[in-house]
């Protein structure tokens, strides 16, 4: 700061008359009766020797600003002072020569106190029937408000503002120190960035904002003036009430008077601006998630905010953090996508209103960074109004008699990201691709194969005779969606086609308990308190695969982009850069990463997901797809997984490229038991809402393919496999069971050349992974070779060799 000289007189001088007028003039505004006794003399002196000489200025709130991506759009606005500070270059001269005008024609001349005024003060004070004047100079009002901001305890604020000799004397003195250690133009700045100006606006920023809708440096005569004038009572002067605009009007003509006699405008340039008609907008800056951009970014904004709350960078205590961002002037470059969330906006919204009891709920991730690119539920963020509510009673039986309200049309629930109150949903078979990825990790190739019965009877535990149980027994037994699925399936086709027995034998081969380990690591929490413990005992969780424990769309995506990223977990996170009100940049925006998933693994796993999507690699050997519409729809490289649970209580689908991995979830929030059927690929069902999102967020971007796994975890150990061709079915179990493959008896018989019911060859044939499922068919009888044909069908069978009969196909 720059020291200037005094030419009026010494400091030790200047102390000392500005302190004994001012203990005078003081006592004299209090006291009148004892103005002039030598008691408020000696009490101005004294006090003002013990003063404080130093003025410790705290940075006043300032609002912080939250952006989309591309570091332009705005999502919102948070504060608790609307305030923002400017330099004085980008405020208009016509605002600064007003504030001097309106406030302290001498701010140029005095040193901090204006002399002349106090005496002025004082004689007025004496005057009967005059209104008290209080010599107060810009600097000793910005000396007051930066007192009251720098309090750290209420009773501090209140003796910066209070009405007595020791806060008149202690601004004194503070303002000499100000005018030596400033140059006028900066305490100028200081005080048109800290003054409050009504209608919630507070520095000369937020009010040429509010009032006027232009920047600072826009402003012109006439409203410079108005603002100018209401420093002095933002509320006896407020233009944008009925009452108040007349005595707005009035001061602001006052104030450009006062231009004239400063010699900072001519009569002239007065004139005309008084005959401008005042026109202000009285428009308040939004504030806070719910007067977000638009009605649906809201629960993006809460997710953002929900997650500031948690970070201790900004604070010890949930208080502290929100009072930094309510007031710590950031600028917040959020990772939400605009294209991506309008996208997302769009799809849950398509064919289904917000006043539906279902929720349609979607996430976007970003694979390799964890940025969330768009979260979207078809519902308006808003605070349902308790004298008019427009919410429709619970969807729940028992709290619609009660006469209790669901969350449709308007919620605040964090029901897409988790949060108090909402644990999640079940996700239905999206959960087999943590098995799918412990099976990979402990040494299973994708082409390892089981032989899938339409009823599988584990080893886990259930409640005896439960409908979980197979019959009159207390072992878990679940089924296929449909007779179909049974019979050999690798991970590819096991996978695309969603065969439970497929997975639940997979998952009891491998071990629940790594199952569940690998959905940890690839961020899925268990928060509600049955999902916890049953996570902690998972050795006996024997329907995990089938995703019966909650989760919600953001987890899934994100663990669904974990595997997209090569295994590279990263914690979500809605910002990409954070800036401090001076333009420093804050490391937390950083994506927080790690390897928890081997690439090969990962990609092996992705592989398998591109099954049910109708996508698939160069090495990817798939089947039927329940879900095989998205890759023609994205027209990208896709993997995935959709699921439902039993009675179509909820269903989702995961859909992803290398860019963005959405999920999304159709349930009911309120409802867990709901009657209502939630579909997938009809036109309100969950499926259109996810691969529709990622459809248009993909719009424009580059089709990059996923990597194709290479070596054992693909293929596996492979074995030849015997040749066994017109054999006895029990010499050809003997054979392909000492050859270290698990043979099956197909219960349908096939058209061969050899003897019916001997074996016809086996799929597959050639060659696949030891321990794997060789299904051994059985010849009908009906084909014996057509003329010309060298073989001797009378004779014995061929000697066993590498022709296996029918070609291996694949099933499911």
């Amino acid at each position: 700061m720059r020291k200037r000289d005094h030419n009026v007189f010494t400091n030790a001088a200047s102390l000392l008359i500005c302190g004994l007028l001012a203990g005078v003039v003081v006592a004299a505004a209090a006291f009148p009766a004892v103005a002039m006794s030598g008691l408020a003399a000696k009490a101005g002196a004294e006090t003002f020797g013990a003063l404080p000489k130093e003025l410790t200025v705290a940075r006043a709130p300032q609002i912080t600003y939250l952006l989309a991506s591309d570091g332009k759009t705005p999502l919102a606005t948070m504060y608790d002072e609307n305030r923002k500070d400017v330099k004085l270059k980008d405020i208009s001269p016509y605002m600064q020569k007003a504030i001097v005008a309106a406030e302290d024609h001498d701010f140029y001349k005095h040193n901090g106190v204006d002399l002349n005024g106090v005496a002025r003060a004082f004689v007025n004070n004496q005057s009967a029937g005059s209104s008290r004047q209080g010599a107060s100079t810009l600097t000793m009002q910005y000396v007051r408000l930066a007192i009251s901001y720098s309090a750290t305890h209420p009773a501090d604020v209140v003796a910066a503002t209070e009405d007595t000799s020791t806060r008149k004397l202690r601004e004194m003195s503070l303002a000499l120190q100000v005018d030596k250690e400033l140059s006028k133009d900066e305490i100028l700045e200081r005080y048109l960035n800290i003054a409050a100006f009504g209608n919630g606006a507070y520095g000369i920023y937020a009010a040429s904002q509010v009032y006027f809708g232009k920047p600072p440096s826009k402003l012109d005569i006439q409203e410079s003036a108005m603002l100018a004038g209401l420093v002095k009572a933002p509320t006896d002067f407020n233009p944008t009430t009925k009452a108040g605009y007349p005595d707005a009007v009035g001061r602001r003509d006052y104030v450009i008077q006062n231009m004239v006699q400063i010699g900072a405008i001519t009569q002239a340039e007065a004139d005309a601006a008084k005959k401008v008609k005042l026109k202000v907008k009285d428009k308040r800056t939004p504030n806070g998630c719910v007067q977000t951009n638009t009605r649906s970014w809201g629960f993006f904004c809460d997710y953002f905010y929900r997650w500031w709350l948690q970070q201790e960078t900004f604070g010890g205590t949930s208080y502290d953090r929100e009072r930094r961002l309510k007031s710590g002037g950031y600028t917040i470059v959020t990772s939400l996508d605009v294209q991506a969330q309008k996208a997302a906006d769009k799809a849950v919204r398509n064919h289904l209103s917000e006043s539906s009891k279902a929720a349609r709920m979607v996430a976007v991730i970003e694979p390799g960074t964890g940025r969330v690119r768009a979260v979207a539920v078809n519902r308006n963020f808003k605070i349902d109004d308790p004298n008019n509510p427009q919410n429709k009673l619970s969807s729940d039986p028992r709290k619609a008699k009660k006469k209790i309200r669901g969350n449709y049309p308007n919620t605040v629930n964090p029901l897409i990201t988790g949060g108090p109150g909402i644990a999640g949903y079940q996700a239905g078979s999206t959960f087999k691709i943590f098995t799918l990825v412990a099976a990979l990790e402990k040494g299973y190739p994708l082409s390892y194969t089981i032989n899938a019965p339409q009823q599988f009877k584990s080893d886990y535990p259930v409640e005896f005779n439960s409908p979980a149980a197979c019959k009159g027994t207390s072992k878990y037994c679940p089924t296929n969606a449909n007779k179909s699925m049974a019979g050999p399936h690798t991970m590819w086709s096991g996978f695309g086609f969603s065969v439970n027995t497929f997975f639940i034998d997979l998952q009891q081969r491998v071990g629940a308990e790594n199952a569940v380990k690998a959905a940890q690591k690839m961020g899925i929490s268990f928060r509600s308190s049955s999902d916890a413990q049953l996570a902690a005992n998972a050795h006996q969780w024997g329907a995990f695969s089938l995703g019966v424990s909650q989760t919600t769309p953001l987890e899934l995506a994100n663990a669904y982009a974990t595997l997209a990223a090569d295994g590279k977990y990263c914690e979500p996170i809605p910002v990409q850069e954070i800036r401090g009100p001076d333009g420093e940049k804050l490391d937390i925006a950083k994506p927080h990463c790690e390897q928890r998933i081997s690439t090969e693994v990962a990609r092996a796993a992705v592989d398998a997901a591109r099954c049910p999507v109708g996508d698939r690699s160069s090495t990817s050997k798939c089947g039927t797809a329940t879900a095989g519409n998205v890759r023609g729809i994205v027209k990208a490289p896709v993997a995935g997984k959709s699921g439902t649970t039993d009675g179509e209580k909820t269903s989702s689908l995961v859909a992803m490229t290398k860019q963005y991995a959405v999920a999304g979830i159709m349930a009911d929030p309120d409802w867990a038991q709901t009657t209502q059927e939630m579909g997938h690929d009809v036109p309100n069902g969950i499926n259109p809402a996810v691969y529709e999102t990622l459809r248009d967020a993909m719009k424009g971007k580059e089709r990059k393919d996923f990597t194709p796994p290479n070596g054992k975890i693909v293929l596996g150990d492979q074995r030849s496999i015997p040749g066994v061709k017109c054999e006895s079915v029990e010499t050809a179990k003997s054979r392909l069971k000492g050859a270290g493959f698990e043979p099956v008896v197909s219960s349908n018989k096939v058209p061969s050349e050899c003897p019916a019911g001997t074996a016809a060859g086996t799929s597959p044939d050639g060659r696949t992974i030891k321990g794997g499922v060789v299904l051994i068919e059985v010849s009908s009888g009906q084909g014996a070779p057509t003329p010309g044909n060298t073989a001797n069908p009378g004779g014995p069978p061929a000697p066993p060799g590498n022709g296996n009969g029918r070609p291996g196909r694949p099933r499911g």
